[in-house]
């Protein structure tokens, strides 16, 4: 069966808050030893919301540069200014990446119209291939399997959607509503227990954050997959029900996920942007335990 896993990674911040070019540089080569099948730059993981056009100009750069290919390279380009969003995915694509994930915009409620005139106007103006990401939770409005279907069919450059939703159904009915027509259009899920799930429904994987510190896990799950090899799945699924617990850890997973990484030895430091604050002791052994339980070493 298809099966891709794609890690949305962190952003790597020194201690005073600016981005460290070498510390990203060695998570990426850690994602892509462990043997990711594509990352993302610029995710909700990523601290999409706390960066500013030069610095995502800077890190795009620098990690088409560094990936040379090695792996799939997606880039986020949300900003709630249109043309800003419409600047920096034109600017991804042309430095060599392989499309850009944009979110519905978020803060109003708004209606389909409005979504659908957002994504209308992104895609006839930007210059490759252009991913949905679907976050209800974060937007307030939700891109139905009907909505999803009209930009698809109006336009050849809408080629996947990432989908965070807290239930599989949700996905499930975008794979049967899009890709009966258009197979190659790719369905990825939010969540990483969600996997199996959505591969096995026919989607193709899934874009989510275990893998910044557990990519021998989610690789070995994708690969599993691809060998129809519904054994190993089931060993893996298993291990990754383990490690959701680490979203449980904080009431911020972004720090957690950081802590994690460091805790498993990458050289970068914890830190985040403002407002959300690093994993405290408490949760330092919190993470451990998660760690250890589901047989990672540090």
């Amino acid at each position: 069966m298809k099966a891709k896993w794609i890690t949305p990674v962190v952003t790597a911040l020194d201690q005073k808050g600016h981005i460290d070019i070498e510390a990203n540089k060695r998570i990426y080569d850690f994602l892509i030893d462990g043997g990711m099948d594509g990352i993302l730059l610029f995710g909700s993981i990523g601290e999409f919301f706390a960066l500013s056009l030069e610095e995502k100009k800077i890190m795009i750069r620098e990690a088409v540069k560094h990936i040379r290919h090695r792996v799939t390279l997606y880039v986020g380009t949300c900003h709630m200014e249109f043309e800003t969003c419409m600047e920096l995915s034109n600017y991804a694509i042309e430095q060599g990446a392989d499309g850009v994930m944009v979110i519905s915009p978020y803060y109003f409620n708004l209606p389909d119209s409005a979504i659908l005139h957002f994504y209308d106007t992104l895609a006839e103006q930007v210059k490759g291939s252009v991913l949905l990401y679907n976050f209800p939770d974060r937007t307030g409005h939700d891109l139905s399997p009907e909505l999803i279907y009209r930009l698809v069919s109006e336009h050849e450059n809408i080629v996947g959607i990432k989908d965070t939703v807290a239930t599989m159904g949700h996905t499930r009915a975008i794979i049967q509503k899009v890709k009966k027509e258009f197979p190659n259009f790719m369905v990825y899920s939010g969540f990483d227990e969600f996997f199996g799930h959505n591969v096995l429904s026919g989607g193709d994987g899934c874009v989510a954050g275990l893998s910044n510190f557990a990519p021998e896990v989610a690789s070995a799950y994708a690969n599993a997959a691809r060998n129809d090899d519904l054994e190993k799945m089931a060993q893996c699924q298993q291990k990754i029900d383990s490690l959701m617990a680490i979203y449980d850890v904080a009431p911020q997973f972004i720090p957690t996920i950081k802590k994690a990484m460091a805790v498993r030895g990458i050289q970068m430091e914890p830190v985040c942007a403002q407002p959300l604050l690093p994993a405290t002791e408490e949760e330092t052994g919190k993470i451990r335990e998660i760690l250890k339980h589901a047989g990672l070493k540090e």
